[in-house]
């Protein structure tokens, strides 16, 4: 949501707006024309020979924004910033010298136009010649302010209520004035259609779920209606082809209240969910821009187990293919190189063949493992999360893994054979299967993208891949996921 507009110095009034703003956020801008120039004069402050930035936001709130023009304030407190360049319209900000004192205005391509501020009295402090838009902007603003002093009134007297009836009245008072609220938005769409103050009122929209009990075809009660139509009908009044959205603090939140909190962290349902919406914004630069590159760090960057997938589905479907216009050949490869080492060894897959030697040169292909379950573990005798794990997954595998037909292939990525060898005695697991690749034939740290250690993978009597970075904590839980059917069992790739 938008954050407020103020004097930073003023702490209460700046807190006080950052809630309110939350609740019912603003934003406002139309596109025309060619670049700006706004005349900028401030009147109870001296700024002589300061400077002044003009910033603007871009899916986030602050403080991520993003500087983009600054100017000096003459004897007079006066200051031009000017450019020809075509912008996109949105927030913008005016930020002074000090990177403390701002207010936010809405700002169109074309626009020109003055402002007269009052550091003191901000965010109202502020009037315009030349751009009606901003004066609506500034009395919604007004509105705002005597809405937040209803609410803080009647959350006090809810404080002090002592009777239910006290409640009742007061609550009965703090949903009017919510419905004040929405009226005043649909209001002003209603008579400034295609204004993008018009459009964040509609973005920031959520669905209204139907009152009352729903029920599915056999007669029972949908205990997920309520669910399934905020999910289904999330994205309604977010205009996705309307770029000025991108610079306003509103859409990295939507993105992440759907994709973090309202989809199943799986990599197939987010994956799905992500081109339904990239195709959604198809056609905008901001909107598609935002969302392939938001949503792909949501994937690479999830703790999720397997959410990686999603990963390498958007880089091999939108990146690869020429979608990624913004990022420079270096950048690109460096997404295309990361997906290449993790689609070989993505969960459902079959785990790529492993053939290896053990302390006496005997070769074991991972393939021809006669197992129910394997824990392929990749560990190095020199490192000290693997000297943690190692005996942790041992003494589960003799309590629990062994009896449900578990069996270890372990690799050394490195140390000699020596420290090797002592640290096979030392944690008791030489009926472990251990080994390495002295001759480097194998490539397994491409293939199952072993850029540190301990790595754990959990494959099943067909080696396909069930669990990966998995540990002592989790492997019993993820077999008896399998052993449940609660995770398919039908191969990715052959």
């Amino acid at each position: 949501m938008p954050f407020g507009i103020g004097f930073h110095n003023n702490i209460r009034m700046r807190k006080a707006l950052l809630t309110l703003l939350l609740l019912a956020g603003i934003v406002s801008f139309v596109s025309a024309g060619n670049g700006y120039k706004i005349g900028i004069r401030f009147t109870d402050v001296n700024l002589s020979d300061s400077l002044v930035y003009l910033a603007h936001y871009y899916g986030k709130s602050i403080p991520t924004i993003y500087k983009i023009d600054s100017a000096r304030f003459d004897k007079n407190n006066f200051a031009i910033l000017q450019s020809k360049d075509t912008i996109v319209g949105g927030i913008y900000i005016i930020l002074l010298g000090d990177k403390r004192t701002y207010f936010e205005f809405l700002l169109n391509n074309g626009d020109d136009f003055s402002i007269t501020a009052k550091a003191q009295e901000l965010p109202v402090g502020l009037s315009f010649k030349n751009s009606p838009e901003n004066e609506r902007f500034v009395s919604y603003i007004r509105y705002l302010g005597e809405y937040s002093g209803k609410q803080q009134q009647y959350q006090q007297e809810l404080a002090r209520a002592k009777t239910k009836i006290d409640s009742t009245l007061t609550l009965e008072k703090l949903a009017a004035e919510g419905k004040a609220v929405t009226t005043y938005r649909k209001d002003y769409v209603a008579k400034y259609p295609g204004t993008v103050l018009a459009a964040v009122f509609n973005a920031l929209e959520t669905p209204k779920v139907p009152e009352g009990k729903h029920y599915l075809s056999g007669g029972r009660e949908d205990t997920l209606f309520a669910y399934n139509f905020y999910r289904e009908h999330y994205w309604d009044n977010f205009d996705l082809q309307d770029d000025r959205l991108i610079y306003t603090p509103i859409y990295d939140n939507k993105l992440d209240e759907y994709f973090n909190k309202l989809i199943p962290q799986i990599a197939d349902t987010f994956a799905t969910e992500a081109d339904k919406l990239l195709a959604k914004t198809r056609g905008t630069k901001e909107v598609f821009k935002y969302t392939l590159h938001t949503l792909a760090q949501y994937a690479q960057n999830s703790k999720i187990m397997g959410m990686d997938e999603a990963f390498v589905h958007l880089v091999e479907n939108y990146y690869m293919k020429g979608d990624a216009w913004w990022l420079s050949s270096d950048m690109l490869a460096k997404y295309v190189d990361r997906a290449q080492k993790i689609a070989p060894n993505v969960i459902g897959n079959i785990a790529p063949e492993l053939k290896m030697v053990d302390l006496q040169n005997k070769e074991h292909s991972l393939s021809g493992l006669k197992a129910k379950y394997t824990l392929l573990v990749f560990w190095s005798p020199t490192c000290g999360t693997c000297l943690e794990e190692v005996p942790k997954l041992d003494s589960l595998y003799r309590t629990v893994l062994k009896n449900k037909g578990v069996k270890m292939y372990a690799v050394r990525t490195d140390s000699d054979i020596k420290i090797w060898k002592e640290k096979i005695d030392q944690f008791g697991i030489n009926d472990w299967i251990n080994v390495y690749d002295p001759e480097r034939k194998s490539n397994y740290r491409a293939l199952y993208d072993v850029y540190g250690t301990p790595s754990v993978y959990l494959l099943d009597e067909k080696k396909i891949i069930r669990g990966k970075r998995v540990g002592h904590e989790n492997i019993l839980q993820l077999i008896e996921l399998l052993e449940a059917g609660h995770i398919p069992n039908t191969p990715k790739k052959s």
